[in-house]
């Protein structure tokens, strides 16, 4: 669902880019595993020079969604502290990253020891790793029993409840993955005990609009060209050797991005 290419051929009405230009997509069609592929020019964003196109290529869907997350959904500052499960994921460690350049206090919870070095690099203030200590209490601990102005959760349902015990009054719930699973049926007592917000914001929804994915995309590389954003495209593999990538995804050979490349 996301890929960077160089532009080999344009339909007569398209103005936004030309033959030449490396542009890059994130989100639909799901076609990207291939070596051409024809695309909806409103739906491509150019690639500046200072990118290389294998970072893009492993940035693009899971900035974007980051950038939904600190950006649009709600403006991340430095009078906030925020909670983020998976701290260690592909989306997480942006958000980590991003969110403590904005001036924000960064809680992330990881399962073990490296991934609590990896978040410590990426940002976060303080690592919790849930194998081994209560989140809430943790949280609670942290906050000085205040709470949370917002929690990320990619989760779902083991985390949830946890999630929503961690905000503070009118705090914000972003939920946006279900990794274990939906959440059970929520009592509304949840939310309304604190006042809470709940939303589950779509990437694609945000950037629906051309403008939109346009100035998150800009925004978005502008970072990473600037170094605030670090991308882990830890792995390459030839496009012919796809069904290997997947192997080594399942046997969790693989940390950060793996990016696939066409042979010719």
């Amino acid at each position: 669902m996301e890929a960077v290419g160089v532009v080999i051929v344009v339909g007569p009405k398209v103005t936004t880019c030309k033959v030449g230009d490396y542009v890059a997509y994130a989100g639909f069609p799901v076609c990207s595993y291939t070596e051409e592929m024809i695309l909806p020019a409103d739906r491509v964003v150019p690639v500046p020079p200072s990118i290389d196109p294998i970072i893009a290529a492993a940035v693009l869907f899971k900035g974007l969604t980051a950038h939904v997350l600190v950006r649009s959904c709600f403006q991340i500052g430095p009078e906030h502290t925020i909670l983020v499960h998976a701290a260690a994921g592909g989306v997480g460690s942006l958000v980590c990253q991003w969110a403590n350049a904005l001036g924000a206090t960064v809680i992330g919870t990881v399962s073990n020891e490296v991934k609590a070095v990896q978040a410590k690099e990426d940002g976060c203030h303080h690592v919790i790793i849930y194998k081994q200590e209560n989140i809430v209490d943790r949280v609670m601990e942290i906050t000085s029993g205040k709470g949370v102005d917002i929690a990320y959760d990619s989760i779902g349902k083991d985390t949830f409840e946890e999630s929503a015990a961690c905000l503070r009054f009118r705090g914000y719930m972003v939920s946006f993955g279900f990794a274990s699973g939906s959440p059970e049926p929520v009592k509304f007592s949840v939310f309304s005990d604190k006042c809470l917000h709940f939303t589950i914001p779509s990437m694609m929804l945000y950037t629906k609009a051309r403008e939109d994915l346009l100035a998150a995309s800009e925004e978005l590389f502008d970072n990473v060209a600037k170094g605030v954003l670090r991308v882990r495209a830890n792995h390459k593999y030839p496009l012919s050797q796809v069904a290997q990538a997947h192997l080594d995804l399942e046997d969790r050979k693989t940390t950060g991005s793996v990016v696939l490349i066409p042979d010719n």
